[in-house]
């Protein structure tokens, strides 16, 4: 029964390749991603399967099928799996791969909160659809260090196939870009998280804003804003050149300086989840603020913003411990609002078992294409699993 229900998954996640024996390869080393083994690189699941590695190998590395086909028809098989059993947020972040040698696409000496410092490495960027019960990664990209850039470089690109046209982009960059390609085949999200890396950024705020895309994105406290009573003033107009901005006679302050001028007892105890022992609780301070930094966001008045800035300040500590900002509505639940700032922590399940039990981290290639669709097709073993596990909660509610 569990094999002809991959079988079935399995044309449902190849039915864009042209070559019916491409298709059948497809399923094939979906079936060595989640037979039991403790490496799930191509030869060892050639073993397993009791065929040539070569048949894997070929598929992987030289073969013509499109990985962005499949990734776009995974994209939606994630998004109704997820959604079947709670309305997805959708989650941005990066994880690490670390590795010996150089040889390897995007192998760089660069920090990696996977390894916790900086080391030899390469680094993924994923989307993810996630609620509290059910997750799954949407799309991948492989991000290349300044040093894969270049004349110095061109040998090593040679060798690992990458394509002319890619090149050392931000991760932030990266994710909007996922976003944009998802947004393409008619996919977007209700709220989208990350964590302060990508929230401290003002360009991907900035470019989140332009999709139009609600967020709730952890910040740091050394971020500047404006209280939401500070008044706006316009400079004198010469008549010559762009109208000037508004300005605010109150100085920016940090985001810690805001929550602590409030105090501790502005805030309130929020429940955001109830678990199987206990329930999820903690004390949050929540403010509206008129974000500022280098690069503010003006409004068509000229004016910064209201945003949601929310602090989690437990008992005893002597300032907030975490912070998160969001574009959502004034209205906003306290709740719901807490509930989708503390969404994240699904995608750190998703890349824990995504590398322990499906051999993400395992792929041994050195073809750029190769590493993409190895993360798409462990992507896709994944969502498998996590619909064999929601399949009675699926069925419960039809």
């Amino acid at each position: 029964m569990w094999w002809c229900r991959l079988e079935e998954f399995a044309a449902e996640v190849f039915a864009p390749l042209a070559r019916c024996d491409q298709r059948a390869k497809g399923g094939l080393y979906l079936r060595g991603l989640l037979l039991e083994g403790r490496r799930k690189s191509m030869q060892p699941m050639a073993e397993r399967l009791g065929v040539d590695h070569q048949r894997l190998q070929q598929f992987m590395t030289s073969s013509t099928w499109p990985v962005e086909d499949v990734r776009a028809r995974l994209a939606r098989l994630a998004r109704r799996a997820v959604r079947a059993v709670r309305p997805e947020v959708w989650a941005v972040d990066d994880t690490g791969f670390p590795k010996d040698g150089m040889a390897s696409p995007g192998v760089a000496r660069q920090y990696s909160g996977t390894l916790g410092k900086v080391g030899n490495c390469r680094i993924g960027v994923s989307v993810h659809a996630l609620s509290d019960t059910a997750s799954c990664p949407l799309s991948w990209r492989l991000f290349l260090p300044e040093s894969w850039d270049g004349p110095g470089a061109a040998a090593r690109r040679a060798a690992c196939r990458i394509p002319a046209d890619e090149h050392h982009r931000p991760k932030w960059q990266l994710a909007l870009e996922m976003l944009e390609e998802l947004a393409g085949t008619g996919l977007r999200p209700a709220v989208l998280v990350a964590d302060a890396a990508y929230g401290a950024n003002a360009f991907f705020r900035h470019g989140l804003e332009d999709r139009h895309l609600a967020y709730v994105l952890q910040a740091r406290g050394e971020m500047t804003a404006h209280r939401e009573d500070a008044e706006p003033y316009r400079p004198p107009y010469g008549g010559l050149g762009p109208r000037p901005l508004a300005r605010y006679r109150t100085r920016t302050l940090p985001l810690r300086e805001h929550v602590l001028a409030a105090g501790r007892g502005a805030g309130r105890s929020v429940t955001w989840r109830k678990g199987s022992k206990a329930a999820m609780s903690a004390h949050f301070v929540l403010l509206r603020v008129r974000l500022a930094g280098r690069r503010p966001r003006p409004a068509d008045d000229g004016t910064i913003p209201l945003t949601w800035l929310i602090a989690q300040w437990p008992e005893g500590e002597a300032e907030p411990v975490k912070y998160w900002i969001s574009n959502l509505p004034a209205d906003i639940p306290a709740k719901d609002l807490v509930r989708l700032a503390k969404s994240r922590w699904r995608i750190e399940h998703d890349y824990r078992e995504l590398k322990t039990r499906l051999g993400l981290d395992h792929f041994e290639g050195r073809s750029f294409i190769g590493w993409h669709r190895h993360v798409t097709l462990v992507s896709a073993a994944h969502l498998f699993l996590t619909e064999q596990r929601n399949l009675p909660k699926v069925l419960s509610r039809a």
